[in-house]
Formats: structure tokens, C-alpha cells, sequence
């Protein structure tokens, strides 16, 4: 028998209707005539969707209005835009084929708007998503060293490897150490051996010099999974009034 059974042989627990229409919300096809239930084939993504949950995926304020058609995306080169127009378009293929994004240019040229773009469309589309720049991550990667139970490092390290988008902002901006590197080589290995699609941003221009901050192993994943967006201007954030 398959899952925890509850009254009347029915699952016990109901997270949210079932988007096949074949399970009562349990996750579980039940057999009242065998009292047996078996997997439906909406549970495994409700169990991506529990992992999700221990980690950050909401869109931080700043950015939970931001759109093809509002400022300052509306203001961007066309050439800039075009290839995340694309990819959003064609998400669920994306996704599912572990094909992301690499955002690169000088400080306040919108690569984390870009970026916000692609992670609302994958959430509104009900996929997986986290969301972290790479100071907060490493933060709650220590944390997880003083945990070793559900929230220990490599349950936390499972879930990152799992959702079906990781999106990194920031990338380089952490002092070089070897146990930075060490990390950033875990969690992006993980998701090149998964197949799976990350979102990155970093200040750095050069693949030389982003080699040299998070290592050339980490830079070589990233470069085969992501396309490059490299993106060029003046810093917006120095003409708000």
C-alpha cells in the first residue's frame, strides 16, 4: 500500500485540488473496493512543491510589478529583451530541458529586473522556483550546518538541486574563500548533473573574472547551461531623484 491511508481508506491529507481532476487532493487514487491507494500522477509534483517550500521563492517587492510592457524593461534594448521575451515564451520547454539565463553587465543595468521576469513567469506558470543573491544563500548555507535534521545542509542542498528553477543574483559578489567555492561548485553541479534550469546575475563582465571569484569548474556548468545576456549602459540606479 502506497501513502498514509486516513478515514475511510481515503488520504489523509489535502493540499489543494488535483490539476488532473483524478485524485480527491490527497495525492492518492483509492481503491474503496481493494481499501488500497495508489500514487496519482499529480503527487510528484506536489512533492516538489513541499520541498519548495523550505526554500525562498517569493518575488521581493521591488520587482513583484515588473513586466515586458512597464518601465524600466519597456526602456531596455530591444536586443537586451528579446532573447528573455523568448525564453519566457517558450518556459515550460525551457524548464524541462534545463536551459537557463546569464545575465552580465555593470551595476544598475537591469540585469535583476530581467532576471525577476523570468522567475514571476515560471511561478505564475506553477513551477518551482528559488529564489536567493548569493550573500543570503551562503548565509542560510551556514545555518544549515547547525541543523541535522529536515533542514540539515544536504536535505537543503537536495531541494536546491530539485526546484525547477534556481535563480542566483549577485553571483561573484562574495568574498572568495574556499569554502565559498566549495558550495557554489555543490549547488551548481548539482543542477547540471539534474538537468536543471538557473537564472544568474553578476556584475562581473569577464569569464576570467568570474572564474577567479567562484572558481573556472562553476563557471564552465554555467556557461554550457545558460545563455548569455550580456548587458551594457550607465548605472539607472544614480539618476532616481
Amino acid at each position: 500500500m502506497s501513502g498514509p491511508i486516513g478515514v475511510a481508506g481515503r488520504p489523509g491529507r489535502r493540499d489543494e485540488p488535483c490539476p488532473l481532476g483524478v485524485c480527491d487532493g490527497g495525492g492518492f487514487v483509492v481503491d474503496e473496493e481493494q481499501r488500497v491507494a495508489v500514487p496519482c500522477g499529480c503527487r510528484a509534483g506536489r512533492i516538489s512543491r513541499g520541498r519548495a517550500r523550505a526554500l525562498q521563492s517569493t518575488i521581493p517587492r521591488r520587482y513583484r510589478g515588473v513586466g515586458f510592457d512597464r518601465p524600466p524593461v519597456t526602456s531596455m534594448p530591444e536586443p537586451v529583451v528579446r532573447p528573455v521575451r523568448q525564453y519566457v515564451r517558450r518556459l515550460d520547454q525551457m524548464l524541462d530541458e534545463g536551459r537557463g539565463l546569464w545575465f552580465f553587465g555593470g551595476p544598475g543595468t537591469g540585469k535583476t529586473t530581467l532576471a525577476m521576469l523570468v522567475s514571476r513567469a515560471a511561478l505564475d506558470a506553477g513551477r518551482t522556483v528559488a529564489i536567493y543573491s548569493l550573500p543570503r544563500l551562503l548565509a542560510e548555507i551556514r545555518g544549515t550546518f547547525e541543523d541535522d535534521g529536515e533542514e540539515g545542509y544536504v536535505p537543503f542542498l537536495d531541494k536546491l538541486a530539485a526546484v525547477d528553477l534556481l535563480h542566483l543574483d549577485d553571483l561573484g559578489a562574495e568574498k572568495t574563500s574556499p569554502w565559498v567555492l566549495e558550495q557554489l561548485y555543490a549547488i551548481v553541479n548539482a543542477r547540471y548533473e539534474e538537468e536543471r534550469a538557473m537564472v544568474v546575475t553578476t556584475n562581473l563582465t569577464d569569464p576570467g573574472d568570474l572564474a577567479g571569484q567562484i572558481g573556472a569548474r562553476t563557471v564552465s556548468r554555467i556557461e554550457e547551461m545558460c545563455t548569455p545576456v550580456p548587458i551594457f549602459g550607465e548605472d539607472a540606479r544614480r539618476f532616481v531623484a
